[in-house]
C-alpha cells in the first residue's frame, strides 16, 4: 500500500477579495473532485491571504506508480487554469516499508 500527497503553492490571477478567492478555489476543488473521486483534496493553506492558495491531493494506492501518475494528473488540472500560477508542486510517496 502507498500513500501519495501533493501539496500546491499557487497564486490566483486577478482576486482582490476572500469571497473571489472562494470563487476561483472552490470549483478548483470540486473539479479535481469530479476528475479523481478516489482523491481526497482540500485547501489547506494560506486561508487568510486574498491573493494565495495552498491545495492538498491526497491518493491510496497498491502501486507507487499509480501513485504519481494520480498525482501527476491532478497537478496538470491545476496548472491548465491561466488564470493560476503554480508556485510549487510537493509530492510525497509513503509505502508499507516506512515508519
Amino acid at each position: 500500500m502507498y500513500i501519495g500527497a501533493l501539496t500546491l503553492d499557487i497564486l490566483l490571477g486577478d482576486v482582490r477579495s476572500l469571497k473571489q478567492k472562494r470563487s476561483v478555489v472552490r470549483p478548483l476543488v470540486a473539479e479535481i473532485r469530479r476528475r479523481f473521486p478516489s482523491v481526497a483534496v482540500a485547501e489547506t493553506g494560506h486561508l487568510d491571504l486574498h491573493r494565495r492558495a495552498q491545495i492538498a491531493v491526497a491518493v491510496v494506492s497498491a502501486t507507487a506508480g499509480n501513485c504519481g501518475e494520480v498525482l501527476d494528473a491532478c497537478e496538470r488540472v491545476v496548472a491548465f487554469h491561466p488564470e493560476i500560477e503554480v508556485l510549487s508542486a510537493r509530492q510525497r510517496l509513503i509505502g508499507d516499508d516506512e515508519d
